[in-house]
């Protein structure tokens, strides 16, 4: 739609492809909404570059629209312009990127792994750094949601306070949540609720289907290995409330790094072994190494 020629090497549709560079001169795009933010994120990164700008047209429902807000907001602190109104993203051209220093704020979707160490100990506190309180990652939803799951969070001087106490904590017989904004949370709070015994239920996972793998079935796998019982459509998940775990258990995580991570957190509540654990490279590479900090016992064979 830029006017960039594009060849595809193999089958029509699907990669690999070559793009042949040009001077993109058309500056109105229209994207279908409802699949990722990734392309419109992408789309907004390059737009200043571009002679006329780009007008992004958004067809459909809008899913993960803080992932877009949060992209729009950052090039405002970098000195660019741009709109986001009902389904129009509008981004001015630019002939330079102006100078600027920023402070790159933690990822909170990894700060949602030591909120599930949290919630699923007794009692225990984590100091993480570099979280903002006026966020503008849509996960920052992970405060609310684990509140409810007995996880009190504290801002100081730019450091996450996580702190859980028994007694000071009524635990929930279920819980309902609409994932639509937060899709990365998924994974996490499904693992979560099936440790502590929760029943729930999660919608707005459509985009889930699409990731590293097919989140979705990935959870119900994993899960039922470990003596859990989950329905699945093709945006929600059911998970029903469980008081035990299957011991020694070997979880896939189908080259997704999120099925790692998510899963781990259980190791303290049973025994299990995360295959190809190095797939947290990815996001999060000194993850094992924090949880050796924690006091996890973690076997190096199953990293290398």
């Amino acid at each position: 739609q830029l006017g960039a020629e594009i060849e595809y090497l193999n089958n029509e549709g699907f990669p690999p492809l070559k793009i042949k560079g040009k001077r993109l001169q058309n500056n109105q795009v229209e994207v279908e909404a409802n699949i990722s933010s990734q392309y419109i994120s992408a789309l907004m990164l390059i737009a200043p570059a571009l002679p006329n700008g780009l007008e992004i047209q958004l067809q459909g429902k809008i899913t993960s629209v803080p992932y877009i807000e949060m992209t729009l907001n950052l090039m405002k602190e970098c000195g660019f312009k741009g709109y986001f109104t009902d389904a129009v993203i509008s981004i001015d051209p630019a002939e330079e990127i102006p100078p600027v220093t920023l402070t790159v704020e933690s990822d909170w979707s990894s700060a949602s792994y030591f909120y599930s160490m949290v919630a699923l100990a007794k009692n225990a506190e984590i100091t993480l750094s570099s979280y903002k309180e006026n966020s503008f990652q849509g996960d920052r939803s992970v405060t609310e949601i684990f509140q409810k799951l007995g996880v009190k969070t504290s801002f100081l001087d730019g450091q996450l306070l996580l702190k859980k106490q028994r007694g000071q904590y009524k635990k929930p017989k279920s819980l309902d949540l609409d994932l639509s904004n937060s899709p990365d949370l998924a994974q996490t709070v499904a693992v979560t609720c099936f440790g502590l015994g929760i029943k729930c239920s999660i919608t707005g996972l459509h985009t889930l289907r699409i990731k590293e793998t097919d989140r979705l079935q990935a959870l119900k796998n994993e899960i039922e290995k470990l003596g859990g019982q989950v329905e699945i459509t093709s945006d929600s998940l059911m998970l029903g409330a469980s008081d035990g775990f299957n011991e020694q258990v070997q979880i896939e995580t189908y080259n997704d790094h999120r099925m790692a991570l998510a899963f781990a957190p259980l190791a303290l509540k049973t025994s299990l072994e995360i295959l190809d654990a190095a797939v947290v490279t990815k996001s999060f590479p000194g993850f094992w190494e924090n949880l050796e900090k924690l006091g996890f016992s973690v076997e190096k064979s199953a990293i290398d």
